[in-house]
């Protein structure tokens, strides 16, 4: 379910954390489908000192305490693997407690916020604008995986289980199908024929996962683009953001999502099907940058897969979209009628420029040859 798009009252909710100085004002921030997010600026000492403040959309995230648990546990390993790095706060994301020291806040309306340090100087992008771009979003969430390999125990909480379960995705697009609660489904008849005539691809990573051919690990589960802050002096990846989702899963789901959002031409709602394709350079990059920040943590048989888990990975992210269309937009923030329905023809018709290019982009999965 999309979060609420009521505006705070800012200076009940900031009374909360421990923030310095004297509030000054809150704006929405950034632009993601599920959460409410806000920039509020305090005046400290006559220094201007921003935050990112949170409201938490508990339709999707029912368990907010195990939610936060992953949060504290994540943030700190980050943050201390961070320690001896330069700027080492602007290396990973640091909560701001309550002022009773509670790592989020719950109002009386029950709504659920969490702060954090505002990482200043630094931004994320919806699309990728070179492969070097790509290369270095690759490379932080390969590492982020390989820093968390050694987080202690014990085992995340899977913050929505099931997660990236492609074949239960697919089974709930059936079921809304039979259903049709918004009486939409003739209207999408010809990406419902689309998915199911992949059907069989819903299977692919999970087929790698029970025969063992692929290990479970502390994976992200959203890697998109905009979900690395990148330095706005020199490009560089700083910190990987939106950790709600960090949890145990396969180090192929976090590859496939980022490849399907990255090597996009087009933005993900762009509503003309021809303006989509998948970029090759972009995409080699991105395997590149990949491997080399997971570095010796990456099995053979996760890098042989690469290009099969693009292709699972949007399928699945169509399904959600086509899903949500169906069920009458109870999951996404849209901003137009069918929104969503865009959406899954803009990842139908990536899926399909992967198809026709995967011979060359399972030759750059290829390790090198020594």
């Amino acid at each position: 379910m999309a979060a609420s798009a009521d505006p705070p009252d800012f200076s009940a909710v900031c009374a909360q954390f421990s923030f310095a100085g004297r509030w000054i004002d809150g704006r929405p921030h950034g632009s993601g489908h599920i959460n409410d997010t806000y920039a509020v600026a305090f005046d400290c000492d006559g220094r201007r000192v921003r935050y990112v403040l949170q409201r938490i959309n508990t339709r999707v995230f029912q368990d907010v305490p195990a939610l936060m648990d992953n949060l504290v546990r994540v943030c700190a390993h980050l943050g201390a693997a961070a320690a001896g790095e330069r700027e080492p706060r602007r290396r990973s994301l640091t909560l701001v407690p309550t002022r009773d020291g509670a790592p989020f806040h719950r109002d009386p309306a029950g709504g659920c916020w969490r702060a954090y340090d505002f990482i200043e100087g630094a931004s994320t992008f919806d699309r990728i604008e070179s492969p070097r771009q790509a290369y270095a979003a690759a490379r932080a969430f390969g590492e982020f995986q390989r820093t968390l390999a050694d987080l202690p125990p014990p085992r995340l909480h899977e913050t929505i289980p099931d997660f990236h379960d492609t074949r239960r995705r697919f089974d709930a697009l059936e079921q809304v199908i039979r259903a049709d609660p918004a009486a939409r489904a003739a209207c999408a008849a010809a990406e419902i024929d689309f998915a199911r005539r992949r059907e069989r691809l819903a299977d692919g990573l999970l087929e790698l996962r029970r025969e063992g051919r692929v290990p479970e690990r502390v994976v992200h589960n959203d890697t998109k683009l905009n979900n690395v802050l990148l330095d706005d002096a020199t490009g560089e990846a700083l910190c990987v953001i939106d950790l709600d989702t960090v949890m145990p899963g396969l180090a192929l789901c976090d590859f496939g999502d980022l490849a399907r959002s990255a090597t996009n031409a087009a933005a993900e709602d762009e509503a003309d099907p021809a303006r989509v394709g998948m970029q090759l350079p972009v995409f080699a990059a991105l395997v590149e940058g990949y491997c080399a920040g997971a570095g010796a943590l990456f099995e053979p048989a996760e890098r042989a897969n690469l290009a099969l888990a693009a292709r699972v990975l949007t399928l699945e992210t169509g399904v959600r979209f086509l899903t949500d269309f169906l069920a009458g937009d109870v999951y996404y923030k849209i901003r137009r009628p069918g929104h969503n329905l865009d959406r899954a023809r803009n990842q139908f018709a990536l899926l399909r420029s992967m198809e026709e290019q995967n011979a060359a982009m399972e030759r750059l999965c290829r390790p090198a040859k020594s």
